[in-house]
């Protein structure tokens, strides 16, 4: 045995041991000089998901990253020069949120900078959620926070990652808030603004009282909560009553119509009437439209501006008013619509001003309960509530001007571009393509990348002030200057005290949604318009891998950038994972408490065993985990354990001589070719397998002939290994046995990368990351498998059941047997004649394989069968 395989191999220490070697190595290092020699063909370029780094990694992620890595190592080891970037997606109201909580701030933007500013806690995340326990500061100095913690994240991130063993090229890393990641954004924003595709717009906004900022479609997520009906009377000119059943009363100012099906014979009488509302009297008209659901309610609506998203769609639809009655601040608004006049009605309304909405929805009550306009009691019910998918309060739509970029809602030959945009993609699986189709046909308007917050990329524009300080025009920069903070750069023409007065100009305060800059990932990485030799032979990449959840958001936002900007796809291939789900089968996920981290997993078990677990996942399949239980991630274990014990003893026999043409080292028994022609078979579906991105049945396919390998084969020819029968025999066994664990090496690499290296470098001075991926013409077999291997493997376990029936023990010998079945296993009868200890063995062709007779040694006449 050689001297550098120890005496006991064990996994623990494998990840510390072998990490920092590749990165020393440049194992994984993307050789550009060869990528731009040899062209785009011999690349494989990955879109790696940006993780945002604000707090910890969760289980997904090792779950979805694993799945990218798999594929990855299976093209580097066929040859691809990788291009594996690392991104980080530090901006945004996470990273905010958490820098808020840690260290007990908030940003206050009119506040001046504190060159010596000391946050007034330390790590005291989740102990000042609130923003009245939270200290003001200024924006230059909570950016500061945030990019100090961020880093911090990072670098525990980048740890965790090494761990695992992602493949990735650590010189490639970039940060969403980065100079580079800031200047691809606001260059592609300036040219969307250019071309008409960016827009400004006073409209509707979903918004988010808690952190004062607009919300994207995207971004919304639905949350059952309790609610009430109220049913309110409206009044016909006749003096009759018209019934409706409302959840939001507070908004009664904002109504501006009533609405039913056109359908509805209830109401189709009184389509183009008028009625008045109740406690304020103004008119409204009745009015028909699709959307009104006849069987709900008295099936009469109230539209207001704006209740739920189906009233923006009402308001814009039957072209009514605007009588927006909330702030910002998720209060009603201190001045009533001009349409609420007269003493009576006024005073209602002051009621209301300046209360919440839960408060101002009990005072309303109370006034319509007063004039006798309610009717009956309220009627509790449970329904769906739109949330921004961060948030802790229900969505209001409030009127403010945003940022805009179009998305195909409106433009049905962008929308038509997009929806063969995503046929052209290679989904896997593929019916995860259907749910990009759907939120692309289902877009009810353009995409709002504005946000009323602090840390991210700005805006890149400024705004002319008239003569009487009204913004006008906006002001673009030249892409030279870029990146650019309007907020503390003076615009082009102007003198910095210029700045906030009339005839000078204002700079935009508002940043992009992180989804603006995410959706550049691939720009940012391949060096888009700063280095195009490069970008040219990444772009349009190989792969995208990602979760199911971020379908609509981050590949709907990426395949959309890419084919405004370049009018193609960004990638070739997307390979979407599942969800991870507790033993309950609930996803797991941060707002349900039932998350593990994973660094604990890859501490306890190894990162092999954890790889092994999400390895066995299909794409798009959820993967159930029991962090009480982990059986996936103890049969990986095993199976790195069996990969370093089963090489040990392989290595433990002669190694044959270098070339198979030498004397000796030829494979010629019918068993070991056998074998290696079952073992060529693997490796053609495993390869097949990779190639159309199931990793979980090539790891099947190949662990299944491994355990095989070990429990039969091993054992069928270790006596002839050991040097029982002709010298050419045993040469045959060793050279059989030694390829077989090559090969096996290099099938698990992608999956076992630790234990794989370690046994690899027992016997070469290169890692098995670096080899070629094998070949089933490199086992040197021509026939197809004959279903030897598989006979004589039953064939032995017939024999050892014959022992364990007799009460034997398997080193009992025997005298002589009849061994029952197919004629072929004849030609492995010295191999089984050595491990069932067999002096005599007759072999009786039959379909069935079975013991006819044994005898046993000094066996009493019963221990015969």
């Amino acid at each position: 045995m050689s001297s550098s395989v120890p005496e006991k191999p064990a996994l623990e220490g494998l990840e510390g041991k072998w990490a920092p070697v590749w990165e020393n190595e440049g194992t994984y290092r993307f050789d550009r000089q060869k990528a731009l020699t040899d062209g785009s063909d011999c690349v494989f370029s990955v879109d790696t998901p940006p993780p945002t780094a604000s707090g910890s990694l969760h289980i997904g992620h090792v779950f979805s990253y694993t799945h990218m890595d798999l594929v990855t190592r299976f093209q580097r080891m066929r040859g691809k020069e990788i291009f594996y970037p690392m991104g980080w997606d530090d901006n945004g109201l996470p990273t905010e949120r958490r820098v808020q909580n840690y260290y007990g701030v908030r940003c206050d933007p009119t506040l001046p900078y504190d060159e010596g500013f000391e946050p007034p806690q330390q790590g005291g995340e989740g102990k000042s959620t609130k923003a009245a326990a939270q200290l003001p500061i200024s924006r230059r100095n909570f950016v500061e926070l945030c990019e100090t913690l961020t880093a911090e994240d990072e670098k525990q991130f980048e740890d965790l990652w090494r761990q695992l063993g992602l493949s990735v090229d650590w010189n490639l890393t970039y940060r969403t808030i980065g100079d580079d990641a800031q200047r691809a954004a606001q260059r592609a924003f300036l040219r969307n603004l250019e071309r008409g595709e960016a827009y400004q717009a006073d409209a509707p906004t979903l918004w988010d009282i808690t952190f004062r900022t607009a919300v994207a479609q995207a971004e919304l997520e639905d949350k059952e909560q309790p609610a009430a009906y109220h049913r309110l009377a409206f009044h016909k000119a006749d003096g009759e009553d018209i019934h409706i059943e409302t959840t939001r009363p507070e908004l009664l100012p904002a109504c501006v119509a009533l609405v039913a099906h056109p359908d509805d014979e209830r109401y189709k009488h009184l389509f183009g009437t008028m009625v008045t509302t109740p406690v304020f009297g103004v008119e409204v008209p009745i009015l028909a439209h699709h959307l009104a659901q006849q069987d709900k309610g008295s099936g009469i609506a109230m539209i207001c501006t704006f209740g739920d998203v189906t009233d923006v769609v009402w308001w814009r639809e039957l072209d009514l008013p605007n009588r927006t009655i909330i702030g910002a601040d998720g209060r009603i608004i201190a001045d009533a619509p001009d349409v609420i006049v007269g003493d009576t009605a006024q005073a209602a309304y002051a009621e209301l001003a300046g209360k919440t909405v839960f408060s101002a929805k009990a005072a309303m009550v109370e006034l319509l309960k007063a004039s006798g306009e309610m009717i009956g009691d309220a009627k509790p019910i449970q329904h769906q509530v739109k949330f921004f998918e961060k948030g802790d309060k229900p969505l209001e739509i409030i009127s403010t001007r945003q940022w805009y970029i179009s998305n195909g809602a409106r433009d049905e030959k962008l929308r038509s571009r997009l929806l063969d945009a995503g046929q052209q993609i290679n989904f896997t699986p593929d019916h995860m393509r259907v749910r990009y189709d759907n939120w692309v046909g289902g877009l009810t308007g353009d995409w709002l990348i504005s946000r009323q917050r602090f840390f991210g990329v700005p805006i890149p524009v400024w705004y002319e002030l008239d003569a009487d300080g009204e913004k006008g025009s906006p002001i673009v920069p030249s892409e030279d200057s870029l990146p650019i903070d309007p907020s503390s750069d003076t615009a082009p023409g102007y003198t910095e005290d210029q700045r906030g007065v009339p005839g000078g100009f204002e700079g935009e305060l508002d940043i992009m949604d992180t989804w603006a800059t995410s959706s550049l990932t691939p720009q940012i990485a391949g060096g888009w318009e700063t280095d195009p030799e490069l970008f040219n032979v990444v772009f349009p990449y190989s792969l995208r891998s990602q979760g199911q959840d971020i379908i609509r958001t981050w590949l709907f936002s990426t395949a959309l950038r890419s084919e405004l900007e370049h009018g193609t796809v960004p990638w070739k291939n997307a390979g979407i994972s599942g969800f991870i789900v507790d033993p309950d089968r609930k996803k797991m996920s941060k707002s349900k408490g039932n998350v593990v981290t994973p660094k604990g997993m890859l501490d306890d078990h190894g990162s092999d065993a954890v790889r092994y677990w999400a390895a066995s996942s299909r794409l798009g399949t959820d993967a159930a985990f029991d962090p009480q239980n982990p059986k996936q991630i103890k049969i990986g274990r095993r199976l790195a354990i069996k990969v370093l014990n089963a090489s040990k003893f392989v290595y433990s026999f002669p190694a044959p001589a270098a070339a198979a043409t030498d004397s000796g080292a030829v494979v010629t028994e019918a068993l070991d070719l056998e074998m290696l022609a079952e073992l060529a078979s693997v490796v053609d579906q495993a390869t097949t397998a990779l190639e159309n991105f199931d990793h979980a049945k090539a790891l099947e396919v190949t662990e299944k002939f491994f355990w095989t390998f070990c429990d039969d084969y091993l054992e069928l020819v270790k006596e002839r290994a050991y040097g029982a029968g002709t010298p050419g025999a045993q040469a045959s066994a060793n050279r059989a046995l030694h390829t077989a664990i090559d090969v096996f090496l290099r099938l698990f690499a992608p999956y076992l990368p630790f234990a794989t290296e370690e046994v690899w470098r027992w016997t070469h001075d290169t890692s098995v990351h670096s080899a070629s991926w094998p070949t089933a013409d490199e086992l040197g077999v021509t026939a197809e498998p004959s279903g030897l291997f598989h006979a004589v493997s039953q064939a032995l376990i017939t024999i050892r059941r014959a022992k364990t029936d007799a009460k034997a023990s398997q080193k009992t010998e025997v005298t002589s047997a009849t061994l029952a079945g197919p004629a072929l296993i004849a030609a492995a009868i010295d191999d089984l004649k050595a491990v069932g200890r067999i002096h005599d063995l007759t072999i009786v062709e039959a379909d069935d394989i079975e013991v006819r007779d044994i005898v046993l040694v000094e066996a009493a006449p019963e221990a015969s069968a």
